[in-house]
């Protein structure tokens, strides 16, 4: 009877193992379409074999464990290219709102610089005529509006930009808690010979979205804890401990800051990877340089239309007469604010100085209301000035409009092969360690006869004990 009991005891376990073997492959198709699930699969053992006689015989099958499909490479490499793809992901809506503000169509500031000329070549065929003086007034109050709103919208995409970098702030420190209690969760599970499968997929994931947005890097410790740090090697989660990051805002002006073990530290571009490092670096970069060179051309241009206009004469026979503000630094010939603070101080369009200046004679001295000499030359500015002795308005403006647009066209491209290669990363860790519904349906198959066979082992064990029972009645 013995060992009746003992090929009974094997039945029970063939079947627990079986059982629950199905249990994993049906939580396996459940998350068949779940981000960052690793496949399961038991690993199977048998019990150790007891002697009987002059043999060993085996006492049965246990799941000595439930593994996670898992290649350390391949995640490496996801993070990695995740990084990148936030760089890029970042910088295509600030760079989409700055191709909208420097557009190719007709609407823009060298179709108003333009226009503006073009006023001073009509007005110099009737320099008299009161409407065209007026018009003069009115295409230079467009053309310094035109200027104001570029450089008020290059404020506003910097504005928009540091409330994206707020937004993402509070999620981010959420995850890094999260991952320090994962570390927690994991230790606790795993320092008692079990695995953590589950908490160690959702950690994956976590460190995947920091790659993403912080550009952070992670390494598994000793202990199975996940160590997460910046680029430039600050740390943002060691053990069970995390870190924090906080806008601080003074004036119109958002710097970063990572509080660690009581201690704040300002963290620079040079820190970040990812999103965080794509906005900071189109807000402290490229927008700065758009903003110096729209200044300098509506600098440029203010200076050269008043020093001339300054030397003609006008119907009142002044002379002197600014037409734009004075930029600031006209002396100093720095630019800055140029182009958000440039507007016409003319409302008189008497003072319009459309002739040369007035002979130097016994007054009264006065500008004859044909003379256009003055108007030709203004009008002549935009073709015969040259900035720096190489752009003229038009081509240092058509200069700016092409650096956004390449700069477009490149992160719409980098940003596309960024994308295809963490796609085919992701689908080739899929491949390797997510759910396959086919191989799933096999293993299901695979243990479903095992259940099957073990019930009719336990059947005929059942039977067998049955009929030695009988033949002792």
């Amino acid at each position: 009877m013995a060992g009746l009991f003992d090929s009974l005891n094997s039945a029970r376990t063939s079947l627990e193992v079986n059982q629950k073997s199905i249990e994993i492959i049906g939580n396996n198709i459940s998350n068949l379409n779940t981000e960052g699930y690793s496949r399961q699969k038991a690993l199977l053992s048998t019990y150790p074999a007891m002697n009987f006689g002059d043999f060993f015989i085996g006492q049965g099958v246990k799941i000595s464990d439930v593994s996670r499909e898992h290649d350390v490479f391949i995640d490496r490499q996801i993070k990695q290219k995740s990084v990148e793809f936030g760089f890029q992901d970042a910088l295509n809506r600030p760079l989409s709102d700055l191709e909208r503000v420097f557009n190719v169509s007709n609407d823009n500031i060298s179709t108003d610089i333009d226009t503006f000329f073009d006023s001073w070549q009509k007005l110099s065929a009737d320099p008299g005529d009161t409407v065209l003086r007026n018009n003069v007034i009115l295409q230079g109050q467009v053309l310094a509006a035109g200027f104001n709103n570029t450089a008020n919208e290059l404020n506003t995409i910097k504005s928009s930009i540091d409330d994206s970098i707020v937004s993402r702030i509070e999620s981010v420190n959420m995850q890094m808690q999260e991952i320090a209690e994962l570390n927690d969760r994991i230790y606790s599970i795993e320092i008692h010979g079990q695995t953590a499968n589950s908490a160690r997929d959702q950690r994956d994931l976590l460190a995947k979205s920091l790659a993403k947005s912080l550009g952070a890097q992670s390494y598994e410790d000793s202990k199975g804890m996940l160590a997460v740090h910046l680029p430039g090697g600050l740390p943002l989660v060691q053990g069970t401990m995390s870190m924090s990051i906080s806008a601080n805002i003074s004036g119109s002006s958002l710097n970063l800051q990572l509080k660690a073990g009581g201690v704040t530290r300002d963290i620079g571009s040079h820190n970040m990877g990812g999103e965080f490092a794509g906005l900071l670096d189109i807000r402290d970069n490229f927008i700065p340089e758009l903003n110096s060179e729209i200044d300098k051309l509506a600098y440029e241009l203010s200076v050269q239309i008043n020093l001339q206009h300054q030397a003609g004469g006008s119907l009142d026979s002044t002379t002197g007469n600014l037409f734009f503000s004075m930029p600031p630094g006209y002396v100093a010939t720095e630019y800055a604010g140029a182009a958000r603070q440039m507007s016409v101080v003319i409302t008189d369009p008497v003072k319009i100085a459309a002739g040369a200046t007035p002979d130097p004679g016994p007054p009264p001295t006065t500008v004859a209301p044909g003379d256009n000499r003055n108007a030709l030359t203004l009008s002549n500015i935009g073709d015969n000035y040259l900035i720096d002795g190489t752009d003229s308005f038009n081509s240092l403006y058509a200069k700016i409009v092409a650096t956004v647009g390449i700069e477009s066209s490149q992160n719409q491209l980098s940003l596309k092969g960024a994308k295809d290669a963490l796609v085919q990363l992701e689908n080739f860790r899929d491949g390797l360690v997510g759910v396959s519904l086919e191989e799933e349906m096999i293993s299901l198959i695979q243990f479903q006869r095992g259940f099957e066979s073990s019930a009719k082992f336990l059947s005929t064990v059942d039977e067998m004990m049955g009929t030695i029972i009988n033949l002792k009645k």
